[in-house]
């Protein structure tokens, strides 16, 4: 058993509420631009004295509406300027945030809703609207349902006119530091989804902590962050809500569509992603370059990004001739992809699945720093993560100050610290064997090593055993054959089989491309699924995945899926996790074809 920790470097508040954030910040940094709220194609600046203001009239609202103190109230929608002021909102009228995915089915909102016992909803838009009121007669607790499109926030603004502004601060401080300020429903990768109890005190340690150790990330008046991410996921209100502590100023955006022209419009010092995303910035960039007859210089100036990056954690450093080659990239290539990416942009945290050392060294080879991290909807986001300072890349850094990380004996993470969850919500069995004496036990494997570094390499009950007896951790393979432009996702199969095998998608859009290039008709995965050049290349990019793990543990056959893994159909959790044993259901045809004959 192995363990490590880093000393607090935040004071949690002994009592107080999330709401004083925001106070502190009109008080200490009036004018200091603490959100971004996009209107058309311009983005307009929002000061901590102004954001305070549309918090509490809102709040008003709330309150005369009949919220009482610890009342959960359901919030639907995707990541926007109005889930940022109503979170605060409802945490200001005394009551707690229920987040619900926008992606979510009725069924699924009629269970989180029924679970949390809401006694409101406050949802974007209409089809989010028809999906409450069509399994309202199974919420007798529900009273209320607003919708942010058709001006919610006008109707509470206006219905909260005659609550007084004593009443309101008596309701803004009714929850203390240890009461309930969300309840964040895991998206489940088996099973109904569990209530996460995230407390104030939970919030206060983990942003305070990760906002001192990532301080030049977050410095104000100089930084911005811009949020993509699902704000319903715990990684998004970590972003809300340490933007928020440090300040600097927070853009939200709905989707990542159009995540060009927003990066250009808002100009971030830092953003937040998974891996995939970073996966497609570099996937994009190499298709454009080669679509311009640039293919071979991008590639050369990859491969000396990855090569700088490396030398950079040598005793000597980068030599002489690299830094050469690296001045000249510089000017030719990374320069240009900075600019794509708004100019101004410093560091990015990566989260949700490992990013893989290629992709890290290339990013900061670049000039951009991708921090990995790693935590859970239990552990409110990050419990840990690489500091600027000392970045360890290929782990998942170090443990958020204030907390422990250990490995037990069979290998698994356990954490302690102030950020834990106190539970989950009406589900004390779940509980107790989630946490034992103050430990949460994660589920995942993973190593420590001599500094503390922590290292994923698979989840507990995910290891696959072989008919030959050999355990198998799909994470690792997987994340490396997932690495390549035409792969979009990969399920790694194989327990009691003789050997591993993987079920395989495309990436759509660097298929078409692909198609196109080499004149193929019907630039379709179901069209090309047997096409011998891509059964070459995606075979290219196993053999770079086998490379990674043992012979018994490398993939000896795989299958192209005529279709992509959905959220819609069960495939993936909103947070873009496989639902393993669905997949293996509902593809279990092409896993016999793997192992037939």
């Amino acid at each position: 058993m192995r363990e490590f920790s880093l000393p607090a470097l935040y004071e949690v508040p002994t009592d107080g509420n999330l709401t004083d954030l925001i106070r502190r910040n009109a008080s200490q940094h009036p004018d200091v631009a603490v959100m971004g709220r996009k209107v058309g194609d311009s983005w307009t600046d929002v000061t901590s004295t102004q954001f305070l203001a549309e918090v509490l009239a809102a709040a008003k609202g709330l309150i005369a509406a009949g919220i009482e103190p610890g009342d959960r109230v359901a919030l639907m929608s995707r990541t926007r300027y109005e889930w940022v002021l109503l979170d605060f909102a409802i945490w200001s009228a005394g009551g707690v945030t229920v987040p619900v995915y926008e992606t979510s089915s009725a069924e699924q909102v009629s269970w989180i809703l029924s679970d949390s016992g809401a006694v409101a909803a406050i949802v974007e838009n209409g089809a989010h609207a028809a999906a409450v009121e069509s399994v309202r007669d199974r919420l007798p607790a529900l009273r209320e349902l607003w919708q942010i499109e058709a001006g919610a926030l006008d109707a509470l603004v206006a219905a909260g006119a005659e609550i007084s502004d004593a009443t309101l601060d008596e309701r803004s401080a009714s929850a203390r530091a240890d009461d309930p300020a969300t309840i964040v429903y895991t998206s489940g990768t088996t099973g109904r989804p569990k209530g996460c109890v995230l407390t104030h005190r939970n919030f206060f340690a983990e942003c305070g902590n990760a906002v001192e150790r990532l301080k030049p990330l977050f410095r104000t008046g100089e930084c911005s962050v811009l949020l993509f991410l699902p704000a319903a996921h715990v990684f998004g209100r970590l972003v809300e809500v340490g933007a928020i502590m440090a300040p600097i100023k927070l853009g939200c955006v709905p989707d990542i569509r159009n995540l060009t022209e927003d990066l250009a419009g808002f100009q971030p010092t830092l953003v937040l992603g998974v891996p995939r995303v970073f996966e497609k910035v570099y996937n994009g960039a190499r298709a454009k370059a080669q679509a311009d007859g640039k293919g071979r210089i991008f590639d050369k100036a990859a491969k000396t990004a990855i090569d700088w990056s490396r030398a950079l954690d040598t005793a000597r450093g980068p030599s002489l001739g690299l830094r050469l080659k690296h001045t000249v990239f510089d000017a030719l290539v990374y320069g240009k992809l900075r600019t794509a990416l708004g100019g101004r942009i410093e560091h990015a945290i990566s989260g949700g699945a490992p990013l893989g050392e290629r992709l890290g060294h290339f990013f900061r080879g670049v000039g951009l720093t991708v921090l990995e991290g790693y935590g859970l909807t239990e552990s409110c986001g990050a419990t840990a993560f690489n500091p600027p300072d000392r970045q360890k890349i290929g782990t998942v850094g170090q443990p958020l100050p204030g907390s422990v990380v250990r490995i037990s004996d069979d290998g698994e993470v356990l954490l302690h610290g102030e950020h834990l969850f106190s539970g989950y919500w009406n589900n004390p069995e779940a509980t107790a064997e989630a946490l034992a004496d103050g430990w949460f036990r994660t589920g995942d494997i993973g190593a420590l090593d001599e500094d503390g570094y922590l290292a994923i390499t698979g989840r507990k009950k995910e290891i696959l055993v072989t008919a030959g007896g050999k355990n198998v951790a799909p994470a690792v393979i997987e994340d490396r054959i997932r690495a390549h432009a035409l792969v979009a996702e990969c399920m790694v199969v194989g327990d009691g089989r003789p050997f591993v095998g993987a079920l395989i998608t495309l990436d759509e859009e660097f298929l078409g491309r692909w198609a196109a290039e080499r004149g193929r008709t019907g630039g379709t995965a179901a069209a090309l699924r047997e096409d011998p050049e891509l059964l070459a290349e995606i075979q290219r990019a196993v053999d770079d995945g086998n490379a990674a793990v043992s012979k018994a543990e490398s993939v000896r056959k795989f299958r192209v899926l005529p279709g992509q893994f959905t959220e819609e159909a069960g495939h993936i959790t909103p947070s873009l996790k496989l639902k393993r044993n669905v997949v293996a259901k509902d593809f279990a045809d092409e896993i016999e074809a793997i192992y037939r004959g």
